[in-house]
């Protein structure tokens, strides 16, 4: 589907790590190409014509982006460096405002490092307590485990839309709205919902949102904070410098500009925000329900395959994304990710920087596929064909 839009996929390589970064359509690509080019100038700044283009085109991809999401006013987008930097602003620059010493945190122990560190930085510095929702039988999130979850001590509920291992897709909506009748904060991260599925932040009710751009079919070193006016109006800038203030004079007066300016500090990633808009303008093209059905079909297929195949251990058997997490029975994930490489397959395998889901699991490292619209039926055939001979694995990652 589509594959002749990634140059990537001319260089002989089946590629099956798309929730660590997405390949690149030619459109991206060369609007990148054309804004370094072509009028390769700062934004915000500049008093000439190719200045001017450049403030016209960042702001274009901010209004594209509002629209993606559906939040209501382009002052709720900021552009950061990625989803990481994001969930940091929220945590360090509006929660340590507010959180108080006993307040509690709810996370889950299959998020990624950085919808876990910056609470765990918060309970450090603070007082406040990072808890966990229990997992069900197939390390999911549920509504009935948010719930059983709450104290009247819970201030803060953040959690992965799609996690980026188990792959389950959580009730954000429902959460919201159970969290929201109880004063409770929701913060999601969409890194890997954003690009697989149609996120409508005002359906949703979530109070922020943080998403990166490389794994939309975007480029690297670009990412999304999404938060309601009135809590990003509460948000105290972590970076401090030129664009986002009005007026210093001395430490007393400090005068900063309106939203979002004030919380993206310096030069910004200009030529990926530029390029951004290509990303989102080809997803909307090919449409985001496509995209998912695709991918849906993909995993079902691969798993109806992995599932015949008797050293095969799959983690996350049950999973509306196209996360697949497995491991050969007694053999190191990274070895055999290092075999699949010798035939050109890129899989990921470790822990994928969630390191305390093994709490749950009782597994430490696991090989993850995770699919994109791109992938092939024929691709699948491949891997499972490699993985099928237990021996040959053994004797080629020597």
């Amino acid at each position: 589907m589509n594959r002749e839009d990634f140059p990537m996929l001319n260089n002989d390589i089946i590629y099956l790590d798309n929730a660590a970064t997405s390949l690149k359509p030619n459109s991206v690509i060369n609007k990148m190409v054309d804004y370094y080019e072509n009028y390769s100038a700062n934004a915000h700044r500049g008093d000439y014509d190719i200045s001017y283009k450049v403030d016209l085109e960042y702001e274009n991809t901010r209004e594209l982006v509002r629209g993606y999401i559906n939040a209501k006013d382009t002052e709720e987008i900021v552009f950061t460096s990625g989803t990481t930097e994001s969930l940091n602003m929220i945590a360090s620059g509006f929660f340590a405002n507010i959180i108080e010493p006993d307040d509690e945190i709810l996370i889950t122990t299959s998020e990624h490092a950085s919808n876990v560190l910056p609470w765990f930085r918060l309970e450090k510095e603070y007082g406040c307590h990072v808890n966990y929702i229990p997992l069900d039988q197939n390390y999911h999130v549920t509504l009935d485990n948010v719930k059983k979850a709450i104290t009247p001590k819970t201030k803060i509920i953040a959690l992965a839309e799609v996690s980026n291992v188990i792959g389950d897709v959580r009730p954000i909506k429902e959460i919201c709205k159970f969290a929201h009748e109880n004063d409770i904060f929701v913060v999601v991260d969409g890194a890997q919902s954003l690009p697989h599925m149609k996120v409508d932040v005002q359906d949703l009710d979530c109070d922020f949102l943080a998403f990166s751009a490389h794994k939309m079919y975007g480029p690297t070193g670009l990412g999304v904070l999404y938060g309601k006016r009135e809590l990003l109006e509460n948000l105290e800038p972590i970076n401090l410098g030129g664009g986002m203030n009005e007026s210093f004079d001395n430490p007393d007066a400090i005068i900063l500009k309106d939203l979002p300016t004030r919380l993206e500090a310096g030069t910004p990633n200009i030529a990926s925000v530029i390029a951004f808009s290509e990303s989102i303008k080809y997803i909307q093209k090919i449409g985001i329900d496509k995209i998912n059905e695709k991918e849906q079909q993909l995993r079902k297929y691969l798993i109806e395959k992995l599932v015949r195949i008797p050293h095969i251990d799959i983690i996350n058997l049950e999973a509306d994304s196209g996360i697949v997490t497995f491991n050969v029975n007694n053999i190191f994930a990274q070895d055999v990710a290092y075999y699949l490489n010798k035939y050109n397959i890129c899989v990921r395998a470790g822990n994928h920087c969630a390191k305390i889901l093994k709490n749950a699991t009782n597994v430490t490292n696991t090989i993850r596929v995770s699919l994109a619209f791109y992938n092939t039926e024929s691709e699948i055939d491949t891997l499972v064909e490699l993985l099928k001979d237990k021996d040959k694995i053994m004797k080629e990652m020597i």
